[in-house]
């Protein structure tokens, strides 16, 4: 049974369908990437999946259980934790701050949780007296990032992570991820640095205009020449 089953959604802002169908399955333990160009749909795929836009057509379930169109708290006790691209963090706040805000749902000890994001994040680590404002981009992601894993989830969804980092930090965000994932968490990641993601990929999804276009293992999908022509670059 996959961990994450989305059959057939179709759903968008207003009177709109941005979504016309769309299939997608993440297994236990598995990272998988969407990509596709602008438009296309994924990042409102990932909203649909956490309950923040409406479908008006297909099931979402998590474990076999159907929660379509329910809350993103009903989500995240299902273990699902979402990072958006913008406005992932509190800027007002500082690191600590911000991850103890992850645990906010949690009624037990999460001391380990926090121990284990620094071990994922050292830098967090070492900034975690600071303002989350003051820190750089790939800093504020790891901060995100972060945040999204004091609740320890089954599913960890990232939403264009490395956007606007420099080639430092989008190599270091691609290795937390691996290791996230190593230690037990799948990841659903949509991802504009597509054969970088698709490198780390068990899975892909390629999306057109609200549409399944391509689907197979990430090294399938990086190796199809058609793929590469249309959505890759050549």
């Amino acid at each position: 049974m996959p961990l994450l089953d989305v059959r057939q959604v179709r759903g968008g802002y207003g009177e709109s369908d941005i979504l016309k169908g769309v299939d997608l399955a993440v297994e236990p333990g598995e990272i998988v990437v969407i990509i596709g160009p602008n438009g296309a749909g994924k990042s409102t795929l990932m909203k649909a999946v956490f309950g923040l836009v409406p479908l008006r057509f297909g099931i979402v379930a998590v474990d076999g259980e159907d929660i379509t169109n329910a809350k993103p708290e009903t989500h995240v006790r299902r273990g699902l934790s979402y990072v958006p691209q913008e406005r992932n963090v509190f800027p007002s706040l500082t690191v600590q701050e911000n991850l103890e805000m992850g645990a906010f749902a949690r009624r037990d000890d999460w001391s380990a949780a926090m121990a284990r994001v620094f071990e994922i994040f050292p830098p967090l680590a070492e900034k975690r007296g600071a303002l989350a404002g003051s820190l750089s981009g790939g800093q504020r992601q790891m901060v995100a990032m972060g945040r999204a894993l004091m609740q320890e989830p089954k599913l960890l969804m990232l939403d264009e992570p490395t956007a606007g980092l420099s080639p430092k930090f989008m190599d270091l965000i691609f290795d937390r991820v691996v290791a996230i994932n190593r230690s037990g968490t799948a990841i659903l990641m949509v991802e504009q640095n597509a054969r970088q993601a698709l490198a780390i990929a068990h899975r892909g999804y390629v999306l057109a205009m609200g549409q399944n276009r391509f689907t197979d293992t990430g090294r399938g999908i990086l190796e199809n020449p058609q793929v590469a022509e249309m959505f890759l670059g050549g």
